[in-house]
């Protein structure tokens, strides 16, 4: 007598992502270096854990605890409910050879040299600064907060099984639809998800649906490796698997191309033997046509999506002020996290759990080609007094953006409030164009006139402002 299992088949599939901004894993501790080291596997190597994967996609899908049979990440109620059918393995890095980093220490202590220019960058990692915040969510009053993240560009290979079978469990279309999310562009992973980090890429994704009855399938799932740097011959090509035109059918898409009138300084916060002050500057990883990975020979520029978001949310806030007649002769006006319009679509902070909210805006961080730099001279103020030090001076290395082009890509759910939704839309895009017309300068030094951009907004592919 033999016992026959619900579980009739496996649905398998291989994936390869990319890094399209750099991306904050946690570790929950902390070293000397950071407050928050990017997490590590055995090689020192960055990688992004299971249940990371399974924990965005699970909250990107809609699932939650409620009673759902059909429910691929499982449920659990008064009643009962059942585990994941889902098993994610760990996303382990693509190294410089292309392969998968993954085994027994022995058989890769050898493949990773860390005085290659590759690795030692991965030993190097970039660290954000950013204001401290406490329990609540808000700014303290002292003190700041580090993070460091891994680079644009890094790849890592995860992969996912799910069983299914009769009625009840979740079907291979379930799983096809959890793959296709991958692909969705308010998709984030990692801390800082609405502060420009954890956007990915899908490069590659394969996929296979196993039927355990026929004999074939039964070996070739029996003989299967554990190894992500074994490729298996009968996991194939999905070509269906990327995003379609429906994957964001609630989101908006905001797209800023920006010109810059002269001089802009997105600032790092040190200096140089040239300077006192120098733009913002990574490292990023590229490929090749072999798939084979290098650091990019010189830095690229980094525009914080954190800086643009600031502007932008100031200006909303003016501009919704305005719409609902708050205007500064009867004090009403509302400014910061207070006013609607920021705290429906930036988040709001508080002294109280349930006064906390959370963005709805997906941005990210822009890496390109670093222009022409010049060094501009300043009276040195004293920051005790606010005045002009005698003999001396300032120094700040601009960037020149003259004849460059830079395209800023936001996602916004159609509806971001249950109240006066239009009115705040509105704002939101009226502060969008006030960039476009080079009202709403971005960066720093904006006092000194820097910062001044023209240029270009569409929504939804459809052009809503031209500067001429």
């Amino acid at each position: 007598m033999t016992n026959k299992t619900k579980y009739t088949h496996r649905a398998i599939a291989r994936v390869i992502i990319e890094a399209a901004s750099p991306i904050a894993i946690g570790t929950g501790e902390k070293n000397i270096l950071t407050d928050s080291p990017v997490a590590t596997d055995i090689y020192g190597l960055p990688y992004i854990p299971g249940s990371s994967l399974a924990g965005v996609l699970r909250h990107a899908l809609g699932y939650s605890d409620e009673n759902n049979a059909q429910n691929p990440f499982g449920y659990q109620d008064s009643k009962g409910g059942h585990g994941s059918y889902l098993i994610f393995s760990d996303a382990v890095m693509i190294g410089k050879d292309g392969k998968a980093m993954d085994g027994l220490m022995d058989e890769l202590k050898n493949d990773i040299d860390w005085d290659n220019d590759f690795y030692k960058a991965l030993r190097e990692l970039p660290i954000r600064q950013h204001a401290n915040l406490n329990d609540f969510g808000t700014v303290s009053d002292t003190g700041k907060f580090d993070n460091a993240v891994a680079l644009k560009g890094t790849r890592f290979v995860f992969e996912v099984e799910m069983p299914f079978g009769d009625e009840g469990t979740p079907s291979f279309d379930d799983f096809k639809d959890m793959l296709r999310k991958l692909s969705s562009k308010t998709l984030r992973i990692g801390s800082g998800a609405h502060n420009g980090l954890g956007e990915l890429e899908v490069i590659k994704c394969q996929c296979v649906n196993l039927d355990l009855s026929q004999p074939d399938d039964l070996e070739a799932y029996l003989n299967k490796s554990s190894k992500l740097s074994v490729n298996d011959p009968f996991i194939k090509d999905a070509k269906d698997f990327k995003e379609t035109d429906d994957t964001n059918t609630q989101a908006m898409h905001y797209e800023l191309t920006l010109h810059p009138d002269s001089f802009f300084l997105f600032g790092s916060g040190v200096g140089d033997d040239e300077a006192d002050m120098t733009p913002a500057t990574e490292n990023i990883i590229i490929w090749d046509a072999n798939d084979k990975p290098s650091i990019k020979e010189e830095r690229q520029l980094l525009i914080p999506a954190t800086s643009i978001k600031g502007a932008i949310a100031h200006r909303t806030a003016y501009h919704y002020n305005r719409l609902t007649k708050r205007f500064a002769e009867t004090k009403t006006g509302k400014t910061g996290d207070e006013n609607e319009a920021v705290s429906a679509i930036f988040g709001r902070g508080g002294d109280k759990p349930e006064e906390i909210k959370a963005g709805k805006i997906f941005m990210s961080d822009l890496l390109e080609e670093k222009p022409e730099e010049t060094v501009l001279n300043h009276v040195a103020i004293d920051r005790f007094t606010g005045g002009a030090i005698d003999g001396a001076l300032f120094q700040e290395k601009v960037s020149v953006g003259i004849g460059k082009k830079y395209t800023i890509h936001i996602y916004l759910p159609e509806k971001v409030s249950d109240e006066d939704n239009d009115k705040i839309i509105e704002a939101f895009e009226a502060a969008l164009k006030d960039i476009c017309r080079g009202l709403l300068p971005l960066g720093g030094g904006v006092n000194r006139g820097n910062g001044m951009f023209t240029g270009t907004l569409t929504k939804n592919d459809k052009e809503i402002y031209s500067y001429e």
